[in-house]
């Protein structure tokens, strides 16, 4: 059986005795449950008690005018909608409430007609805060669907970030049992590009955005790391970092991640003899209105001598392989003394 519907409720504010009857016999037939206020302080006092629906306010009353007892209304936490009615037929007075937060407007007379175009206000009035309260529990229900799926997202993150750095961590304890030195530097690699997709999932579960990786803070963290395990001590190649702030997605930082691990892993193997020091810069110049950038891995050793960067193996394939997935190629500056080695790319 259907349940029948609950009256609207509706504060009627106006002056007007003989018309303020009139609306709560002809709405009362259509399901409305009036309540007469003969002027504003009378309604705002009536609103302090009453949970209403909806409020019809007239504009000439004795004390304070409707404009002057709108503003009180609508700064009530969730404010009933107000459809403001007057006898004037000066459209000022209508623009005016209409500014002032009112929901709609209906000319007051004597005829049936009022009635009519008053309660036609008053649904359409009730439709749209409806609708507006509808579309605010359907956005907090995606707002909460997403937070969700973020905090979902990140724990991901996290668990990689642990799983890879475990995976780091059972490397390092091999490296520790192999007497062959080659042996050892080719896990020492592995681990480094290991560390660097790492870095990533660490940044994105302490990050808020979820999708993307600040560029710099990213390689600034990565460099840091990469100097502590490629070169410990003070006679091993420094590294610095010159980056602009750029945002790119997870992927590109990953790849880009890895060709930076490679190219700074290849300098310092080749650049420099042991003991001799130097420098390894990364350079990170963006142009924001073209949305481009340039990565550059430099160093001061013997450049390539034939043109052939020394390590292309394993290494060259990963960085061709990575620059390939960011659309693009490393290229080789040989004018520069030593290796310079850069990468453009849309971000």
């Amino acid at each position: 059986m259907t349940q029948p519907r609950p009256p609207i409720r509706l504060l009627y504010i106006d002056d007007d005795p003989g018309l303020s009857r009139l609306v709560q016999k002809e709405l009362g037939r259509h399901g409305y449950e009036v309540t007469l206020a003969p002027d504003g302080d009378a309604g705002l006092d009536l609103l302090d008690q009453t949970d209403f629906d909806i409020v019809a306010l007239d504009h000439y009353m004795p004390g304070r005018e409707g404009l002057d007892v709108l503003p009180d209304v609508l700064d009530r936490p969730a404010p009933p909608p107000v459809v403001y009615v007057t006898g004037a037929q000066e459209g000022r007075i209508a623009v005016a409430a209409l500014r002032a937060g009112a929901a709609d407007y209906v000319i007051k007379d004597l005829s049936e007609d009022f009635t009519a175009l008053l309660r036609s206000a008053l649904e359409d009035a009730l439709l749209r805060r409806r609708l507006e309260r509808e579309n605010e529990e359907a956005q907090e229900q995606v707002r909460l669907a997403r937070d969700r799926a973020e905090a979902m997202l990140r724990e991901v993150n996290h668990r990689v970030g642990n799983s890879l750095q475990l995976v780091s961590s059972f490397m390092s304890l091999q490296q520790r049992h192999l007497s062959d030195e080659g042996a050892r530097a080719a896990l020492r690699e592995a681990q480094a590009r290991i560390e660097a997709v790492a870095h990533v999932h660490r940044r994105l579960y302490t990050s808020g955005d979820m999708e993307r990786v600040e560029l710099d803070a990213y390689l600034e963290g990565l460099v840091e790391e990469l100097a502590k395990s490629v070169g410990p001590d003070g006679s091993s190649p420094a590294i610095t970092l010159d980056a602009q702030p750029i945002w790119v997605s997870t992927d590109q930082a990953v790849s880009l991640g890895v060709v930076v691990t490679e190219l700074i892993t290849n300098a310092v193997k080749y650049a420099y003899a042991p003991g001799q020091g130097g420098e390894i810069r990364v350079l990170l110049k963006a142009d924001a209105e073209a949305r481009r950038a340039i990565l550059t891995v430099e160093d001061d050793g013997p450049g390539l001598g034939e043109g052939t960067p020394k390590g292309t193996g394993l290494g060259g394939k990963i960085i061709t392989a990575m620059a390939s997935g960011l659309r693009s190629v490393v290229e080789f500056d040989p004018a520069h003394k030593g290796v310079r080695a850069r990468l453009a790319f849309d971000f």
